[in-house]
């Protein structure tokens, strides 16, 4: 099976993310795209663009490692491991975060995507990090696993 360009060309501009990805989004993205992650929910290109540019106006590195991609027809799924560093979380150490993408590709053939949905876990990411309420989450992760 030959690997598909558009979801490559995916991959591959979040392998790169960085301050400058603003300027590329409208490249992905239609329009009026959605955007939905555990923590926020996006609608319309220039508000994904504003979301980029104020989440990685102070991320030190943010780097994707992509593992398994599958496409049918117009909607795709991708498995990545986020590599992020900020110095507001893990005192600037990296954290490392599971997750995987839905996609689905515009009807147009223009390869852009028109709704985009990540799933991870917020508190692995965010939540656990925090120094009152991280206590509180991991103590009830380790009773739940009990």
């Amino acid at each position: 099976m030959s690997a598909d360009p558009q979801l490559e060309a995916f991959c591959a501009f979040f392998k790169n993310l960085d301050k400058s990805c603003t300027r590329k989004v409208s490249e992905f993205y239609t329009q009026d795209v959605i955007f939905h992650d555990p923590l926020h929910h996006i609608e319309g290109i220039e508000a994904l663009e504003r979301y980029f540019s104020a989440l990685y106006r102070n991320v030190t590195q943010c780097r994707f490692r992509f593992h398994s991609r599958q496409r049918v027809d117009r909607e795709a799924f991708v498995t990545w491991t986020m590599h992020l560093v900020h110095p507001r979380l893990e005192s600037g150490r990296e954290i490392t975060v599971e997750g995987c993408s839905h996609l689905a590709f515009a009807e147009d053939d223009s390869g852009r995507i028109a709704r985009h949905r990540d799933y991870f876990d917020a508190g692995e990411l965010l939540y656990e990090r925090l120094p009152l309420l991280g206590g509180a989450i991991r103590l009830i992760k380790r009773q739940l696993d009990a």
